[in-house]
């Protein structure tokens, strides 16, 4: 990359916690937080589990301006100002002290229960709230809410690119500083649970009844969750002037798609191969030098398998050096918001040396066990990690994060 880009806020609310550090200290501890599902009436349904998040307070808001956000909305604050103060970009009130920052954002539902309520509600015959509720389901307001929730504007884009949508938010913002569009930008991705999308995976019989396994010969489908995570993103010089310190440097991204299937990876996985070549390319390294990937890892019978192929070809002899795990078996597959919290977890194994354990394995798949992560692992020396995201229609996205150095 020409111009250094440099991490220097994260934030996230996950089902293990309220903050990052929360999710981070149950994700080291072995914890996972699947668990009945109530939002919403499952007894129709082959699963009746998934992993959801507390919503954190907005001390901010009067709960009748609460009340008026989505839930979406609700994991997206809190998570987008603790990247912000982490940043240095918050003052005491809650506000960006960047009247203009550039937005990316990611998404699948955005806050679609909005509109599931709206629907209820016309079949229940009641009136109350309900057009206030269909005007607000879309992303765009989602957006809206963290621009005058936070106090800036600027240029924002939403990405809905399946399950890459995170890691493709994070590297479009750094597309947007590479070619000298934006100095700082506000980059992440949040997910809401909603019956439709419960529902659609449910048919699909992608979804798990027992525990979610991945890179298990013994998985049978995934665990779905909600989630919230952003960081800031900035050129190292942009960074320095204002006195904040760098976290880390991203620096690689490659994405591609497969055009395979739908919903399902080239079996291979030749264009996952292909796009963690172009992410150790631009970073300039080679693939050894990678000490952890958070894997896509969905626990699905096809994913899974597809995933610890492309490992074994691109890591080759060095698979067994590298270290690998799927974060899904303890958060669920959080859609619009998995590349965004997974590249976060990715940043906090850099910059911590702690390792998220491989939850629920019994057997494991054969060619990637050896580089599969146990519980209490730690590995001080990373000069670099890799975030990995598969998604329908056969998006693939690598981040590579590495540790900085002035």
């Amino acid at each position: 990359m020409s111009r250094r880009i440099v991490v220097t806020g994260l934030g996230a609310v996950t089902p293990l916690g309220k903050n990052l550090s929360d999710s981070w200290a149950a994700l080291i501890a072995g914890r996972d937080a699947a668990a009945p599902l109530e939002l919403f009436d499952t007894s129709g349904y082959r699963c009746h589990q998934a992993a959801c998040a507390t919503l954190p307070r907005l001390p901010d808001q009067s709960r009748k301006a609460a009340d008026r956000l989505s839930r979406a909305s609700r994991l997206a604050l809190p998570a987008a100002r603790e990247a912000l103060a982490e940043a240095g970009l918050l003052n005491q009130e809650g506000k960006t002290l960047l009247a203009t920052l550039p937005l990316c954002v990611s998404t699948t539902a955005g806050a679609m229960a909005f509109g599931e309520d709206f629907l209820r509600g016309v079949l229940a015959h009641r009136r109350s709230h309900l057009f206030r509720q269909a005007a607000r389901y879309l992303p765009q307001h989602q957006v809206v809410d963290l621009q005058q929730c936070c106090g800036f504007a600027g240029p924002s884009v939403i990405i809905a690119n399946a399950c890459a949508s995170g890691a493709n938010a994070i590297g479009h913002a750094a597309d947007l500083i590479e070619v000298g569009d934006a100095d700082c930008v506000l980059a992440g991705g949040f997910e809401a649970l909603t019956e439709l999308v419960f529902g659609g995976f449910d048919c699909l019989q992608a979804t798990s009844t027992d525990r979610c396994r991945p890179f298990d010969l013994n998985r049978s489908g995934l665990l779905l969750g909600e989630a919230a995570a952003f960081l800031v993103l900035e050129t190292e010089d942009h960074a320095l002037r204002r006195g904040a310190k760098p976290i880390c440097a991203l620096t690689g991204y490659g994405h591609g798609t497969d055009f395979f299937h739908l919903t399902q990876p080239q079996p291979e996985g030749a264009e996952l191969v292909d796009v963690m070549r172009r992410a150790t390319a631009q970073a300039g390294i080679a693939p050894e030098q990678i000490g952890y990937v958070n894997a896509h890892g969905t626990a699905t019978p096809v994913n899974d398998g597809t995933e610890a192929k492309a490992y074994s070809i691109f890591f080759g002899e060095s698979l067994g050096q590298v270290r690998i795990s799927s974060t899904k078996a303890a958060i669920g597959h959080t859609l619009g918001a998995a590349g965004s919290i997974e590249a976060l977890f990715a940043i906090r194994a850099l910059t911590t040396g702690e390792l998220p354990p491989q939850l629920n394995l019994q057997t494991p798949i054969p060619e990637i066990a050896p580089a599969l992560v146990g519980l209490n692992e730690a590995h001080q020396d990373l000069p670099h990690v890799m975030s990995v995201n598969l998604g329908f229609g056969g998006s693939n996205a690598a981040l590579i994060f590495s540790k900085y150095e002035n």
